[in-house]
């Protein structure tokens, strides 16, 4: 894993985590990496390294909460557990709904909120993409009420239709986090990300990294900056988007056959799927009945603030599924459906 010829080799003070930001070598060369491939708008000083996206979650709520911040915007339906992350951060979670556009700027307006956690990228776990006009409204509403956006990087990489859409952070980085991590990409044991944070905020994140914890091991950090020096990284995505781009069109020609009458949507980028059921359907005996019989699937309600399960839908993964295994799965989705 060595690095490129010119790339810098790694000393001792690599293995140091200057002021609490993360090693040096990893900052520089995630920023280079963000602003040549998300177009975002951050250097090594602006970018904190973190053990995965929830530890980064952490570390910016607390830190607005020191910013005065005490109410923030949830996407909904969305992640699982953000609320209680919020909460245990000190802030007043509010659920905003999600159409097809994205986050509803008008609702985060109408809140009491000054934080919003957005996947602009790719809804977690619709699977739209935040318009332009959305993406601009945030920015300007964020600016408006001295607020912050907390982008999730959310399955980014992994787009089938065209190029990956640009980063929020990279349209407004004194308003805007911008947090990533490799467990998707890569492998979920490597407990690696980062933050690129606005400039007011670093002293605020620094504190709360250092009271949580501190960082991620150092050797990972110099491992992972290696690999990505290389030219390894950007080979070992381009293979995993033509594998899980095979993988969806396993699902898509499966469900085709044995489930006919569901709407397929959120199949642009990503490792999931949302499969609209017709509503004579009842989500929750669907997802058991599938439970019953070794298939994994989720009803939407799990997603929404509510646990609603109307209209019913479900949450389909096949990033980690062989396409064998797709076909099984689904002629049992298919069966299920019928039985009921």
């Amino acid at each position: 894993m060595g690095p490129r010829s010119g790339a810098r080799t790694a000393t001792i003070g690599d293995l140091g985590d200057e002021l609490g930001a993360g090693s040096e070598r990893l900052r520089e060369v995630v920023a280079a990496y963000l602003r040549r491939v998300r177009g975002s708008n951050v250097d090594a000083h602006g970018v904190i390294v973190c053990p995965g996206f929830r530890h980064g979650l952490n570390l910016a709520l607390r830190a607005l909460v020191t910013h005065g911040i005490d109410c923030v915007a949830l996407e909904d339906p969305g992640p699982l557990q953000h609320d209680a992350i919020a909460l245990r951060s000190g802030l007043t979670p509010v659920p905003v709904p999600v159409d097809e556009d994205g986050i509803c700027v008008d609702a985060v307006a109408a809140s009491a909120a000054r934080a919003v956690v957005v996947t602009p990228a790719h809804q977690c776990p619709t699977g739209v993409v935040l318009s332009s006009e959305r993406r601009l409204a945030l920015i300007e509403w964020a600016r408006r009420v001295d607020g912050y956006v907390l982008e999730d990087d959310y399955d980014a990489e992994f787009r089938y239709d065209r190029q990956p859409v640009g980063s929020l952070q990279g349209l407004a980085p004194d308003r805007v986090l911008g947090m990533g991590s490799v467990s998707k990409t890569l492998v979920p044991m490597l407990r690696l990300g980062w933050i690129g944070c606005p400039p007011v905020l670093l002293p605020a994140m620094i504190e709360e990294k250092q009271l949580l914890g501190r960082g991620a091991p150092a050797l990972d950090q110099l491992a992972l900056a290696a690999f990505v020096e290389s030219g390894r990284f950007d080979k070992h995505l381009r293979h995993v988007r033509t594998l899980y781009a095979r993988r969806r069109q396993a699902l898509v020609d499966a469900l085709a056959t044995h489930a006919p009458d569901a709407v397929l949507s959120g199949l642009a980028a990503g490792c999931h799927a949302v499969l609209r059921l017709p509503d004579s359907y009842d989500e929750a005996q669907v997802v058991a009945g599938c439970a019953d019989r070794s298939v994994g699937v989720y009803g939407m309600s799990r997603y929404r603030s509510d646990g609603g399960t109307e209209p019913p839908e479900l949450v389909i993964g096949f990033g980690n599924v062989t396409e064998p295994a797709i076909g099984r799965g689904i002629v049992v989705l298919g069966e299920v459906l019928r039985a009921g």
